[in-house]
């Protein structure tokens, strides 16, 4: 078995890695040659929660788990409440083959998911990028937006303002304008970007433009909720799967409300394929549900593994 420890993942799989493995998991996925198994998840108490994401599949020849969770104390330990592990097994045999650390990887695949929606379904002219949430995540989301549109400028809310700066420090390495602003203002955005760990909406639909896209990248728990029911009722909605948007997803209100169904749900893998249509008109909302899947984490392990072999960097271990 190989391990490839967290301090190594930042030296090896970049954003750009981590984009082209999603986009073909999701592929994967649309054309059934890739599947998840069903998530196991956890409250624990205190806002923490724990579980396990895992699936299969069979065009890479990759099996594995994710096992972690969010652990809200943790910053104030000098550590990020994202903590994860995943551990890959040869789908013929059992056996496993590698331990990669999880955390990086999380962000990483987090935001690729964000940025190939952006891709895929916002308008060609977006000029605009709201952010909703400014934590961890949110800066390696701002990235990965960054890389598939021509933005002129940054407006950013979180919960709590004085978390905005970092933000602000990100826009000024990519060479945008920023500016925090109250949630009315997110009117004025091309394309907004949710990435928030809250248990009631933020981000109503009064807030929201015809032609805007959004990525809804915080809910994936059951109650959970980043935007406003009726949001998802005006817009075309996409995910990167369905049994998981509407269960622990941002589309579980919706659904659960009557707004829409899963059958109204598109994913994202589809559109990729060319088994479905992506954005429809200029003034179409478009909303990614962004649950996170196991198959996700898989596919940036894997190449993880893959490029710490080829540079004699993941260790050797027997089991």
């Amino acid at each position: 078995m190989l391990i490839v420890p967290e301090a190594l993942i930042a030296g090896l799989v970049t954003a750009e890695d981590a984009f082209g493995a999603i986009e073909a998991c999701f592929a994967a996925m649309a054309r059934d040659e890739a599947y998840n198994f069903p998530v196991i998840r956890e409250a624990l108490g205190e806002g923490r929660q724990y579980g396990f994401k895992s699936g299969l599949d069979r065009a890479g020849g990759v099996m594995g788990v994710k096992a972690g969770g969010y652990f809200p104390g943790n910053a104030a330990k000098g550590m990020i409440n994202h903590q994860s592990s995943v551990f890959l097994f040869n789908p013929e045999t059992g056996r496993p083959t590698a331990m990669v650390g999880g955390n990086l990887l999380t962000a990483l695949r987090t935001a690729a998911a964000s940025a190939i929606s952006i891709d895929r379904l916002a308008r060609k002219d977006a000029k605009v990028l709201g952010m909703v949430g400014a934590g961890h995540q949110a800066q390696f989301q701002l990235r990965a937006a960054a890389k598939v549109r021509e933005f002129e400028k940054v407006i950013a809310w979180n919960y709590h303002p004085d978390m905005l700066p970092k933000l602000g420090e990100v826009t000024a390495e990519l060479g945008l304008p920023f500016e925090a602003v109250p949630l009315d203002r997110m009117v004025e955005a091309d394309v907004i970007v949710t990435i928030t760990s809250s248990p009631a909406a933020s981000l109503m639909s009064a807030h929201v433009s015809p032609g805007t896209h959004l990525a809804c990248m915080g809910t994936d728990t059951i109650g959970k909720q980043e935007v406003e029911p009726a949001l998802l009722a005006r817009a075309r909605v996409f995910t990167d799967e369905v049994a998981q948007s509407v269960t622990i997803g941002e589309a579980q209100h919706a659904v659960a409300a009557g707004l829409i169904r899963a059958e109204d749900i598109t994913p994202i893998g589809a559109v990729i394929a060319g088994l479905a249509e992506g954005r429809q008109s200029d003034d179409q909302i478009t909303l990614f549900d962004g649950t996170g899947v196991g198959l996700q984490d898989l596919a940036v392990a894997s190449t993880a593994v893959r490029l710490a072999e080829e540079r004699g960097l993941a260790i050797k271990v027997e089991v």
